[in-house]
């Protein structure tokens, strides 16, 4: 009775897709038994255990959907390295109130100073948190807006765009828009405007996003939009890159002169 009763259980457990628990039943009633755990211990066990596997499985889902080029995290972030950022500007950013509050984020500095690393590591935190992230450059934002346009898909993508609660666009500067991707790109801000976060990165200050959009008008009123709900981070230092390069080269330069 006891292994027909135990098949049973299995077979439940397999139709309602309850996998870990089905795996764990078994060494769970028999740990329960040799630690003389109660059976309350024993449940509250198998569904913590089925809980957190499904949590680091829709995790590793939301991530990958994300679209990270690489994974970053805010707890890696070299702050001594770069002195100008207020470390207690991030930690606020980090607890995400910013998202609850569809408020903007934009880090400006020159390449390689970590505007990309903060992004993700924000968009990293944010998806185990349960808040849908997408990824996405700049230029490949560009494309994909004008061939939306082209094929009449461009009101499917937007909504697309405008769906998760944060939207990270890395990388505004590097190319320009023309004046058919600076319109969906305004309509795209426009819809998210108040409604979502958006995250961008940027080598430009404010004052040239006129020459990124080739067009002041629209420069101003995506700004306008951008800035309303929004915080703003500078970094100005060195690029973590070229310090990896110059650790190199001295390395190289040392042995050198000792051979």
């Amino acid at each position: 009775m006891t292994t027909l009763l135990l098949e049973q259980i299995h077979h439940r457990l397999a139709m309602m897709k309850l996998d870990t628990m089905d795996v764990l039943l078994e060494p769970t009633l028999e740990r329960a038994m040799n630690e003389n755990l109660s059976p309350i211990e024993a449940i509250g066990y198998l569904v913590e255990q089925e809980w957190n596997n499904r949590t680091a499985t829709r995790i590793r889902t939301r991530t990958k959907s994300a679209g990270f080029p690489l994974l970053k995290r805010i707890e890696e972030f070299d702050f001594e390295f770069q002195p100008s950022i207020d470390q207690t500007v991030i930690s606020d950013l980090a607890t995400l109130r910013f998202i609850d509050n569809a408020e903007n984020v934009v880090f400006l500095g020159p390449p390689g100073v970590g505007k990309t690393h903060l992004a993700i590591g924000l968009g990293v935190s944010a998806i185990e948190q349960g808040i849908p992230v997408l990824f996405i450059n700049a230029s490949g934002l560009i494309e994909q807006l004008k061939e939306a346009y082209h094929s009449d898909q461009l009101d499917r993508y937007l909504k697309k765009l405008t769906r998760p609660g944060l939207l990270i666009i890395d990388e505004i500067g590097y190319l320009p828009f023309d004046a058919q991707a600076a319109y969906c790109f305004f309509q795209l801000i426009s819809r998210r405007y108040e409604r979502g976060s958006t995250i961008f990165t940027s080598n430009k200050s404010f004052g040239n996003w006129g020459e990124i959009f080739q067009d002041q008008v629209i420069a101003a009123a995506l700004l306008d939009r951008i800035l309303h709900h929004c915080r703003t981070v500078n970094i100005r230092g060195e690029s973590y890159r070229m310090k990896d390069r110059k650790s190199h080269k001295l390395w190289v330069n040392k042995h050198e002169s000792v051979e």
